[in-house]
């Protein structure tokens, strides 16, 4: 296989008549493993591979997914998207999908293999932010949002205590463990720190699901990671809840950003969708800022509530009947 390309997937989600999957594609390989080390200067060498990255703009992709072949070509960045109706009917769990690179004449230059989620027709599905939410990151202080990614690997960044335990018991509730409530992870990170989100979240114990994340950065753009307009994320929720118009959805956010005034504004407009909506108060300046802004879609009868300990949202969703 051809050397000069790589091509990077990531999980996809959808039901039989609307399938999406994402990813890269990049001139050599991506990025080395990473290596869990308490070293300071091996973290660092890993985050910066993961900004130095020459994408392949304009290639043609391919996508291979029971017996059906679409076309594509890839973005001025890399990234490619790949939206479909099946031809068959797709059973709820995980299922491989594969993506070739395919050069002018047609020629094969590399190809992989991902994975696209199907959930399970259950009762609630959950959207929720990732940084300042579940991950400690210090969003709204760039120097110490950079000094957790520089100095933590994924076994060392820490996740704020209960929240797993939370989502775990959520994951289960009103349905069993051969059908897990979807979890869709909507952040501002960028596409480089896939990785290292999937295996952070992994290892402390959160449920599986599908990540997406803002547009891929160089490493000169590494100062503003994390940074970048709410509208990117408010198109990407919304296309989540248009994917699945007749499930029950929960938010989960935090006010150092802009969580709050996306989601009340979504819940303007799908009121009859959104079951309740979680804040989680990092920054208690904006506390009375943000319980206005919720208290305008507690009037349409969306649970609403502003927690700091997960602990206290645990005691709320099972007080409404979140978890049983």
């Amino acid at each position: 296989m051809n050397k000069s390309a790589s091509v990077k997937i990531y999980h996809g989600y959808g039901h039989t008549h609307n399938l999406v999957v994402y990813g890269h594609v990049f001139k050599r390989k991506a990025k080395t493993e990473q290596i869990y080390s308490d070293n300071l200067f091996t973290n660092i060498v890993h985050l910066l591979k993961l900004f130095i990255l020459k994408p392949f703009a304009f290639i043609e992709v391919r996508l291979h997914f029971f017996g059906q072949t679409i076309h594509n070509k890839t973005e001025a960045d890399g990234f490619f998207k790949f939206e479909w109706e099946a031809e068959k009917d797709v059973a709820a769990g995980w299922h491989a999908v594969k993506v070739e690179v395919l050069n002018e004449n047609g020629v094969v230059l590399t190809s992989t293999e991902g994975e696209i989620f199907v959930p399970h027709i259950t009762q609630y599905a959950f959207i929720s932010d990732v940084d300042d939410t579940v991950m400690i990151s210090h969003s709204a202080t760039i120097g110490r949002r950079l000094r957790e990614l520089f100095i933590k690997n994924p076994h060392t960044r820490k996740t704020f205590p209960d929240a797993a335990n939370h989502y775990q018991q959520l994951a289960l509730s009103h349905t069993n463990k051969e059908q897990p409530n979807p979890f869709f992870y909507v952040s501002s990170s960028e596409w480089n720190l896939y990785d290292y989100l999937v295996e952070t979240f992994r290892y402390n114990n959160l449920p599986d699901g599908a990540f997406l994340l803002n547009t891929l950065k160089r490493w000169k753009d590494l100062i503003r990671t994390g940074k970048t307009g709410h509208e990117g994320k408010l198109l990407r929720v919304m296309r989540i809840l248009d994917a699945f118009p007749n499930q029950k959805f929960v938010f989960f956010g935090d006010n150092s950003q802009h969580d709050p005034e996306i989601y009340t504004s979504i819940a303007d407009k799908y009121p009859k969708n959104i079951e309740a909506i979680y804040i989680r108060n990092i920054r208690p300046e904006k506390e009375i800022e943000t319980k206005n802004l919720l208290a305008k879609v507690d009037s349409k009868g969306i649970k609403t509530f502003l927690f700091k300990n997960s602990s206290e949202a645990i005691e709320h969703s099972k007080s409404i009947g979140l978890i049983q």
